[in-house]
């Protein structure tokens, strides 16, 4: 049985604990023996007897950050072959940890658009062929729009185009949305997906969270 590990918590912005009610389900439906935490001291220890790591963590403030300690328990579990998945929040997690944010891939800035149930924007499937996103065709969200720092190693999955309504100057610029990428013998998936729980019960959101971590997790 695949061993997962789900951390969430922090802001209540991002509802942790209700979006934790939806990620039991999906879990369970994948068959997965998950721990729970919503401490990231969890993440004090040796984390290499997990297949997958999830992060729904939300920081409360700008300047938290992993400690050393845990960012090399982190870093050095995936490294050796465990999984990680990410979504929304998770990129704008850990805000001093450097190696963190290169592991997952992105830096999350801004959202110009605000809250997304306001404006509505489109995501464009970059890779059709991918596992993660298998059956999935070109769909609009309501969450928040993601304008990131974002690592050129990505395999892209979805991208969205800003219209530039907020930032005239952003119209037309292309921005990844999710991908996978690997990190030592580790794979990483992360969405931006989620700001609203409503965001990710939304079908074609839902099926891109499954396959990505069921894409993810060490495969014994």
């Amino acid at each position: 049985m695949t061993r997962a590990l789900y951390l969430y918590g922090g802001w209540q912005g991002h509802n942790p604990y209700g979006v934790a009610e939806w990620t039991r389900v999906l879990l369970d439906g994948l068959g997965f023996e998950v721990e729970e935490s919503n401490d990231i001291f969890v993440l004090d220890q040796d984390l290499t007897g997990y297949d997958i790591i999830l992060n729904n963590w939300n920081n409360a403030l700008l300047s938290e950050t992993l400690t050393p300690s845990q960012e090399s328990a982190l870093l050095g579990a995936i490294e050796a072959g465990t999984g990680f998945v990410s979504w929304h929040g998770g990129g704008a997690a850990f805000r001093g940890s450097v190696m963190y944010h290169m592991m997952l891939g992105a830096d999350v800035f801004y959202h110009p658009a605000g809250e997304g149930v306001r404006h509505p924007y489109p995501l464009h499937v970059v890779d059709g062929n991918h596992p993660v996103t298998e059956g999935i065709e070109d769909f609009r969200a309501a969450s928040e729009q993601y304008y990131m720092n974002v690592d050129p190693r990505n395999h892209v999955l979805l991208e969205t185009v800003f219209d530039g309504q907020h930032m005239p100057w952003l119209a037309g610029q292309r921005m990844p949305q999710a991908w996978t990428k690997e990190w030592g013998a580790g794979r990483v998936f992360y969405s931006a997906l989620g700001h609203y729980l409503e965001d990710l019960t939304a079908e074609p959101v839902e099926r891109l969270m499954r396959q990505g971590i069921a894409w993810a997790s060490r495969k014994h």
